[in-house]
């Protein structure tokens, strides 16, 4: 007998505002931006008002002058985060966490124990509510891809279903832009050919979508158009990359800035290497520019390393080449990911890196672990505001 398969997508509604707003009484149902120079989160309340992140304060303020803005507590959203993965494990052994908070649950399967998904989904949702004091949204589908459509659809604080069967009764009237892969650039190039649901999308047909969107764009919106997506919850899967990214707003910024930033990016990443035993091979950095457009870049080493020194000289080298295109363009986002990574979580830095840097890293690691991440700054960055990376789940 098959199983019917029941995929949950767990997503914390405005997470790092809905913890300031738990956290603060004063702060509920008022306006809340969370960030220093760049909104990193914005509450319901800011949304309402067209306040969107990467968005810079200046801005945002301008949209909802009534805001409340308050910096970001990296610890505190660690802390409920890791929380709330308590539930979902409580709930079900399969649980494959995608950011800092969501993640995607595989409760099929589990009828006769827990119950139907819609009932392990509004359990689910409960527990949060009493034990971590969050709102949060789950979407029930039968694939990642819909799951997540389906929790994307019933925010805020929502349980939304989609029956199975159903899946292309509900997917094919949304906009094109519900689509993975579908960002301003992929929206414009369909909405300029009267494509703009998903619908039309699946009935395009996948040649034209190759010849329009090339074929790696144009055959993944042809499968997920119809809900094909063959994709199982993950358990244990160890990243394929460690990375962090920096929203810069709007606001012109020197290159020297720039450079800041990014040292700090790989001083952060470099650092959870170190913590979770791998070294890596490739540096990609990642740009974002003010028209919405993208550019990405990536070097590899010729041997595997954790070491700070040498990962910041490639990355350093990669933002060199794109200084024209970012005067061109201007910049909102820098990140940097180290991939092609080797361990297996219990190697030593000197298996990898054989110089004294490597020491110097430990022991800065060492400075850090014990006073704190801000104990130790470069004098690169001192007068720079530079805005918090993004966190992502541990290794």
């Amino acid at each position: 007998m098959l199983v019917a398969v029941a995929i949950l997508h767990a997503d914390l509604d405005a997470f790092y505002a809905s913890v300031e707003q738990r956290d603060d009484p004063a702060l509920r149902g008022r306006p809340v931006l969370v960030g220093m120079g760049v909104v990193l989160a914005a509450s319901y309340e800011a949304k309402a008002l067209g306040v969107r992140t990467p968005m810079g304060l200046t801005q945002a303020r301008a949209l909802c002058p009534r805001a409340v803005v308050v910096p970001p507590r990296m610890s505190a959203y660690s802390a409920a985060s890791k929380a709330v993965f308590e539930i979902f494990r409580d709930t079900t052994p399969l649980v494959e966490g995608i950011s800092i908070d969501e993640a995607f649950l595989d409760v099929s399967g589990l009828l006769r124990v827990s119950g139907s998904p819609r009932e392990i989904a509004t359990r689910l949702r409960a527990e949060v509510r009493a034990r971590v004091g969050l709102p949060i949204t789950v979407g029930i589908a039968t694939t990642k891809f819909l799951a997540k459509v389906a929790s994307a659809v019933g925010k805020p604080d929502g349980l939304l279903e989609v029956p199975a069967g159903g899946e292309l009764a509900f997917l094919h009237p949304l906009p094109v832009e519900r689509l993975w892969g579908v960002g301003p650039v992929t929206s414009a190039k369909l909405r300029e050919r009267r494509i703009e649901t998903v619908g039309h999308v699946a009935r395009v047909g996948e040649a034209a979508l190759v010849s329009l969107l090339g074929a790696a764009a144009g055959r993944h919106l042809h499968a997920l158009a119809h809900n094909r997506d063959p994709r199982r919850v993950r358990v244990g899967h160890r990243r394929g990359s460690i990375g962090s990214q920096c929203a810069l707003g709007r606001r012109p910024r020197p290159f020297t800035e720039i450079e800041a930033t990014l040292a700090a990016l790989v001083d952060r990443v470099t650092r959870r290497m170190r913590g979770a035993r791998r070294a890596g091979r490739t540096v990609t950095l990642r740009l974002r520019f003010d028209d919405f457009g993208r550019a990405t870049r990536s070097r590899s080493l010729l041997k595997a390393t954790m070491q700070t020194r040498a990962i910041l000289a490639t990355a350093s080298d990669l933002l060199a080449e794109a200084r024209p295109l970012i005067e061109t363009r201007g910049l909102t986002l820098v990140g940097v990911a180290v991939s092609n990574l080797d361990g297996d979580g219990h190697v030593q830095p000197s298996l990898f890196d054989d110089t004294a840097d490597d020491g110097l890293d430990v022991a800065m690691d060492a400075v850090r672990d014990r006073f704190g991440s801000s104990s130790l700054t470069r004098a690169a960055s001192l007068g720079h505001d530079l805005s918090p990376s993004v966190p992502i789940l541990p290794d």
